[in-house]
């Protein structure tokens, strides 16, 4: 009894997604709402035209961020994929808790319509008592599928600005009838359309097995102990447990396929439609687990299963997927370490220069200001590495938070800075502008082109 105990004592892998849900959830309807000095940890706005990451704002010239946060995307989900297979569709993909919050929670223990351990049995819905659940459980779900879409939205539109935005709701249609349909989507895909979106519509089982190898994790059926329940062809050969040789631990239960929501039999090998949910293991291990035996079904490797051979996590594949994402990830910082609290484009007026009195030579500049922090600041300007040109006209200029200004910037000089009688001389000029109120935060240099005139324009 004790031996059998050991078997059944694990926590059930089913009972860890259910946790590994709720952390998900919690962290995806909180995250919207987590502000560091009023930035978010995660905003992508496109009304504000900004992106919020770590509680920093980078504004539309500093999207270049963009590009390494898709690469530090797709190569975690390459990673993850090469060390624990579908991982990602069994234990975090929005897909998969949608449907179990549907499937498991609403229809099965609220309502009582399934079992979780037969997944694959349609309730009989010819009869009214059935009919009417299914209705509330569709009327719950509808519920759930808009908060889940206002919160996909929240990622794009601050949830101040759109629990404001619902207080005038026809003031912004366009904003509710992309949640409406997101719901609307929700509730088609998680009631109608279920796990055929992972096997039919989702690219990502059609590229899993170029990512495999006989290291990765996944639920694996040992035919060395189990036996063979189909031939190469994947014909079942089979049926009945007296077919089985004597040494075969198989029971031919069924358990492992009754409980799969994508309709496969694990004993097949590994399959496309296979979501690593782990439900198989589950099953197999309640029921090898009586007879004091350890699971057919296992989360491990084709090299530790069936080879006998020790799982490898270190090797090639996954060295070099840890180096392109540390390599991406110390990019993104020193990209982002390099972020500006203000934005100045310098720009030139079609005049190149203006010569006054006394040989005094005048160039006119069109400054472009946005305050990008969150409260309102005072500007003020300099040059920082030619001391024989002056601002001739600028003065310092306070701007609120998201507020652009247009300013005109005159560069003055009274000095001989180039004696050439052949062309006029570009010099360039370092100009340093800043906040009054944090001068070390939010400062910016740019480089404007004085040019000096030829030595026969001056008088």
């Amino acid at each position: 009894m004790k031996e059998k105990n050991e078997f059944l004592s694990k926590t059930a892998y089913r009972i860890k997604r259910y946790y590994g849900y709720a952390l998900a959830t919690l962290i995806s309807l909180s995250l919207p709402f987590i502000t560091i000095g009023g930035n978010h940890m995660f905003l992508l706005s496109f009304d504000k035209k900004q992106l919020h990451l770590l509680g920093t704002a980078f504004d539309m010239q500093e999207l270049y961020l963009m590009p390494f946060l898709l690469m530090l995307l797709f190569l975690g989900i390459f990673a993850a994929t090469s060390l624990g297979g579908r991982a990602w569709c069994g234990w975090a993909c929005p897909q998969t808790i949608f449907r179990v919050f549907y499937r498991d929670l609403i229809e099965s223990k609220l309502l009582g319509l399934r079992r979780i351990k037969n997944k694959q049995k349609e309730p009989d819905w010819s009869k009214p008592q059935n009919a009417s659940k299914k209705v509330i459980a569709v009327i719950i779900w509808s519920a759930l599928s808009i908060v889940a879409a206002s919160n996909f939205l929240w990622f794009f539109v601050p949830p101040e600005d759109f629990f404001t935005y619902l207080q005038n709701p026809s003031e912004h249609m366009f904003l509710f009838g992309i949640v409406l349909s997101i719901a609307g989507f929700l509730i088609y895909d998680v009631v109608i359309l279920k796990e055929d979106f992972c096997i039919y519509v989702c690219p990502y089982s059609r590229v899993q097995s170029v990512l495999y190898d006989d290291d990765t994790y996944q639920a694996i059926y040992s035919t060395n102990r189990g036996g063979n329940i189909y031939n190469e062809d994947k014909e079942k050969i089979i049926f009945k447990a007296k077919e089985l040789n004597a040494t075969d631990e198989c029971t031919t239960c069924e358990s492992c396929v009754t409980v799969c929501p994508t309709h496969i039999d694990i004993r097949k090998g590994l399959q496309l439609e296979c979501i690593n949910c782990l439900e198989c293991v589950d099953a197999c291990t309640t029921v090898m687990g009586k007879l004091g035996k350890p699971s057919l079904v296992q989360w491990s490797s084709t090299n530790a299963i069936k080879k006998d051979i020790p799982t490898k996590m270190f090797r090639k594949q996954t060295i070099m997927y840890a180096s392109a994402l540390l390599i991406v990830l110390a990019l993104l910082f020193a990209m982002g370490g390099t972020k500006e609290y203000m934005l100045l484009n310098v720009n030139k007026t079609t005049q190149l220069y203006k010569v006054k009195e006394n040989n005094v030579v005048r160039n006119n500049f069109l400054l472009l200001f946005q305050n990008t922090e969150a409260k309102k600041l005072t500007y003020h300007l300099e040059i920082v590495d030619h001391d024989d040109i002056k601002i001739k006209r600028f003065k310092p200029f306070s701007l609120s938070p998201g507020k652009m200004a247009k300013k005109v910037l005159i560069l003055e000089t009274d000095k001989i800075l180039v004696n050439d009688k052949t062309k006029d001389t570009p010099i360039t000029v370092t100009l340093k502008a800043y906040a009054k109120e944090d001068p070390e935060k939010v400062q910016v240099f740019r480089k404007a082109v004085f040019i000096y005139p030829r030595a026969d324009k001056l008088k």
